[in-house]
């Protein structure tokens, strides 16, 4: 079972999820987070980041959606 590793960032304050890379293991997706904490912007929400693996070749959304 293969796993990519997505790595985001959200601020606080206003919920906005910025999509930072997808990586091949939680050590590669780590090293990312800590070249990008000290960047502009990243510095200032350095616990916005998060790490979530996904199995590949898998939905991982099945439900559906409802527009709003």
């Amino acid at each position: 079972m293969e796993h990519a590793f997505l790595v985001q960032h959200k601020r606080a304050d206003t919920g906005h999820v910025k999509i930072i890379g997808v990586y091949s293991s939680p050590s590669k997706a780590d090293a990312a987070i800590q070249r990008l904490k000290g960047q502009p912007g990243f510095g200032d929400y350095p616990d916005g980041f998060t790490i979530d693996a996904y199995e590949l070749d898998q939905e991982h959304w099945v439900e559906g959606f409802v527009d709003l």
